[in-house]
C-alpha cells in the first residue's frame, strides 16, 4: 500500500506550523520563537528512573504536567485526563543533551551546498553566529531525536581560533531556526586551538597562524582590542556619551568579558588548555568547557579547580596528533577526580548514540577498578551538558519545575540492545517508536524516501 505522501507533509506542517504564530507582533531580532504544545499530563509508572541528580529510584514513577516535571517519586496519582505509561521492566531518564553538534550547519546530504559551519576566511571570526547557518530540515535532528537527544549545542566548525557564537536548540520538528532556538538559553563562543587553525593558515598559504604560538598570541591581540572597545563602550554608556562605531564582532567578545556568552573551547592537549585556562586568566574571562579534550585525564584536577567542564568522546584518538594520547579511560578519570566530565558526539552518526557512547566510557572506568554506578553516568549526557551550557537551572535532571525533557528507554540506556521508546519534550510527545507512521519527517525526505511497503 502506497503512503500518501501529502497526508505526512500536512502533518508535518502542522506539527511545525506552532512556533511562529506571532504573526507580526514585534519581537527582538533572532530570538527565540519556541513554544512547546499543549499537552495533557503524563504519568509514567514503575520504571526504573534515573533521575540525573546522582539517585536511582527503582519502580518509580515521573508526572509531567503544564509542560514541567510535576513529581518524581513512587505511587504517585495520575491527574485528571492523564496519560498513564505503564514502564515496568523500562528505564526513564532525563532527555540527552549533546554540548557538541554540527547538525543543520553540515547538513545531510553531505554536499557543497550544505557545508556552512566554518567561516574560513579569517583566523577570527566572532562576528558569525551558527544559527544563522542552521538549516532545521536537516534529516540528522529526526535521528538524534530517535536516539533521545532533546537538545543540542550547534556550533560552528574549528577552521578559526574564534569561530563565531553557537546555539542551543531544543530538538523539535522546525520550519526556522528560531522556532527551535532554546529560550533563555546563553549564548556561546566557539573558539579552537591547537593544529586546526594552523592547518587552515599557515601550512599552504604562509598565512597567520602557522604556529601553536601564533594561534595563542591570535586570541591575545583579539582581547586585547576587545577589552578597549568594552572600555570605550562602558564610559560612553557611564557618561551618557557617543558609543563607538559599532562593531558585531567586538560586541561578541565584549560580551565574553563581561560574562554573557559562555566560551566553549576545541582543545586536545594538556598543556594547551592549561596555556588557554591562562588566557582567561589574563583578560578575566571564564572557559566554560574544553571540548575534545583528549588529554583532559591528565589535568583533571586542574579542570576542577576552574570549575571547567570537559567534554569528551569515548574513545575516538590518535586520527592526529593532537589526539594520539587518548586513552578510553579519559571520562571516567576526569569524573573521579570531581571534575564536570561530558560526552559529545560531534558527528551525525553518533549522536543518536550518544547513550552508549557513555556505556563505553562507564565500562572503560570500571575495567580500570573505578566505582561508577550508572546514576553517576547518566550524568555525563544530562546534567553535566546542562552545566557546561548554563542551562542545568532548566535541563538535565528529573527534578520538581525542571521542562519535561524525558525518555522512555526500552532497557538498561546503557545497553546496545537498549532504544528510546518515547522521547518528551517539555511534556510533549515528540518520538513514540511504537508509532512511526505518527513522527513527522523532514520536508527533505518527504518523496524522497518511501516506506518499507513502497520499496517491496
Amino acid at each position: 500500500m502506497q503512503r500518501p505522501l501529502y497526508a505526512a507533509a500536512l502533518a508535518t506542517l502542522l506539527i511545525c506550523a506552532c512556533g511562529h504564530n506571532q504573526g507580526t507582533a514585534q519581537r527582538e531580532p533572532y530570538a527565540s520563537t519556541y513554544a512547546p504544545r499543549a499537552a495533557v499530563p503524563v504519568l509514567i509508572r514503575h520504571a526504573t528512573v534515573l533521575t540525573g541528580t546522582g539517585s536511582r529510584l527503582d519502580d518509580g514513577d515521573v508526572l509531567i504536567q503544564d509542560h514541567k516535571i510535576a513529581q518524581v517519586g513512587k505511587g504517585l496519582a495520575a491527574p485528571a485526563g492523564a496519560v498513564v505509561v505503564d514502564a515496568q521492566g523500562r528505564w526513564v531518564t532525563p532527555g540527552i543533551i549533546d554540548p557538541h553538534s554540527h547538525l543543520g550547519v553540515y547538513a545531510s546530504p553531505e554536499v557543497w551546498a550544505m557545508s556552512d559551519g566554518n567561516e574560513a576566511t579569517s583566523p577570527t571570526t566572532p562576528d558569525v553566529w551558527s544559527e544563522h547557518s542552521v538549516w532545521p530540515q536537516d534529516p540528522g535532528f529526526e535521528q538524534a531525536r530517535m536516539g533521545g537527544v532533546t537538545s543540542m549545542l550547534i556550533l560552528p566548525g574549528s577552521a578559526n581560533l574564534i569561530g563565531g557564537r553557537g546555539t542551543l536548540l531544543k530538538n523539535v520538528p522546525a520550519t526556522t531556526y528560531q522556532e527551535m532556538k532554546f529560550p533563555g538559553a546563553p549564548q556561546v563562543l566557539k573558539m579552537a586551538c591547537g593544529e586546526n587553525p594552523k592547518r587552515v593558515y599557515g601550512k599552504d598559504q604562509h598565512r597567520f597562524p602557522s604556529t601553536w604560538m601564533g594561534d595563542v598570541a591570535g586570541y591575545r591581540e583579539a582581547f586585547v582590542k576587545a577589552t578597549e572597545y568594552k572600555a570605550k563602550r562602558d564610559a560612553a554608556k557611564k557618561k551618557g556619551g557617543s558609543a563607538p562605531d559599532r562593531d558585531i564582532g567586538m560586541e561578541t567578545l565584549a560580551d565574553v568579558l563581561d560574562g554573557k556568552i559562555l566560551v566553549e573551547m576545541h582543545c586536545y592537549r594538556a598543556d594547551q588548555m592549561a596555556t588557554m585556562l591562562d588566557v582567561a586568566q589574563e583578560f578575566k574571562f571564564k572557559i566554560s568547557a574544553f571540548h575534545h579534550a583528549v588529554e583532559a585525564y591528565k589535568i583533571a584536577p586542574l579542570l576542577k579547580a576552574t570549575d571547567t567542564c570537559a567534554v569528551m568522546w569515548a574513545d575516538w584518538w590518535g586520527f592526529k596528533m593532537e589526539a594520539y594520547d587518548g586513552i578510553r579511560e579519559n571520562i571516567a578519570m576526569v569524573d573521579a577526580a570531581g571534575a564536570c566530565a561530558t560526552v559529545h558526539s560531534d558527528d551525525p552518526i553518533g549522536i543518536p548514540r550518544l547513550n552508549q557512547e557513555a556505556g563505553k566510557a562507564m565500562a572503560a572506568g570500571w575495567r580500570a577498578g573505578l566505582d561508577i554506578p550508572r546514576e553517576r553516568a547518566i550524568r555525563w549526557i544530562t546534567a553535566n551538558p546542562a552545566k557546561a551550557l548554563g542551562v542545568s537551572d532548566r535541563v538535565g535532571t528529573l527534578e520538581s519545575g525542571k521542562d519535561g525533557d524525558v525518555v522512555v528507554w526500552s532497557a538498561d540506556p546503557f545497553s546496545v540492545y537498549s532504544h528510546a521508546d518515547l522521547v518528551y519534550i517539555d511534556g510533549v510527545l515528540r518520538y513514540d517508536r511504537a508509532h512511526p507512521p505518527a513522527q513527522p519527517e523532514s520536508d527533505f525526505k518527504l518523496g524522497v524516501l518511501g516506506s518499507e511497503e513502497e520499496m517491496q
